[in-house]
């Protein structure tokens, strides 16, 4: 785990994005009880089937869109950070930097810090993707998106960006972003999935989290000790930089992207 100094920034910044327009209440309402239908135990066979034929096409859908984008960084974080807060900025700032490396910006899709690191990948030219889905609280999707799914699961939204990504930036955030970084986290211990790099940004709010895992949790024998440097913890976008460099994109570099077969309809 290392940590730096903050780096100094300051762009000037366009004028925000016209608010999305807001999804009629009976369609948030009907998205927001698959999950709790889903987990609220044994139903029919009949509407158990539909709801599996309906999880299948979520995930065929997604593969669908995703297959041809290459190489993505995904970043985590909070959607309640609004335009000029500190951890926005620095969320867009991570945004031009994952463009400027030349991998796809991935987020969740939704304001505060996916906003901002999905209009940061936009104003590095780079390829912004968004991986939405309807909350109570926060369900329009951000303006600065070139390609918008939306899932009505959760789990099924968390594979989308965990697959065709070969690094995660988390930024500060609460249950979400902590569910989704030690998701990917488990994966990489599990040997699921490749050595990604997993990279905190925000010392100052991760710090205690930090020490928990070092403090807490490696005496108490719940992790190795080779498990805390797993992580980046920094404020450095030129740290965030090189651990993104290490991302094992050479395993993929001679393998062409896949080809489009006009007969699928892709």
């Amino acid at each position: 785990m290392s940590s730096s100094s903050a780096d100094t920034a300051s762009n000037s910044s366009p004028p925000p994005p016209a608010t999305s327009p807001r999804i009629p209440r009976r369609w948030r309402r009907d998205w927001g009880e698959k999950d709790r239908r889903l987990l609220e135990g044994p139903r029919s066979r009949w509407d158990e089937l539909k709801t599996l034929l309906h999880i299948g096409w979520e995930f065929l859908s997604g593969f669908r869109e995703l297959h041809f984008i290459g190489p993505c960084v995904t970043v985590f974080g909070s959607a309640r950070f609004p335009p000029g807060h500190p951890y926005y900025e620095l969320g867009r700032r991570v945004g031009r930097e994952i463009a400027q490396l030349g991998f796809n910006v991935m987020t969740g899709g939704g304001p505060g810090i996916m906003e901002a690191a999905n209009r940061g990948g936009q104003e590095a030219g780079g390829h912004s993707i968004g991986c939405n889905i309807v909350l109570p609280k926060e369900q329009s999707a951000n303006n600065y998106i070139d390609r918008l799914i939306s899932f009505d699961y959760f789990f099924v939204r968390k594979v989308m960006l965990v697959k065709y990504s070969q690094a995660f930036v988390i930024l500060p955030g609460g249950y979400g972003t902590l569910d989704e970084a030690f998701e990917a986290a488990t994966l990489v211990q599990t040997g699921k999935m490749h050595e990604f790099p997993i990279i905190f940004m925000g010392v100052d709010y991760w710090q205690p989290l930090f020490d928990f895992i070092r403090d807490g949790m490696a005496p108490a024998k719940t992790i190795d000790p080779d498990d805390i440097e797993r992580f980046l913890l920094t404020d450095s976008i030129d740290e965030m930089r090189a651990g993104l460099m290490q991302t094992p994109f050479k395993l993929f570099a001679g393998k062409p992207l896949p080809k489009r077969r006009w007969w699928l309809g892709e």
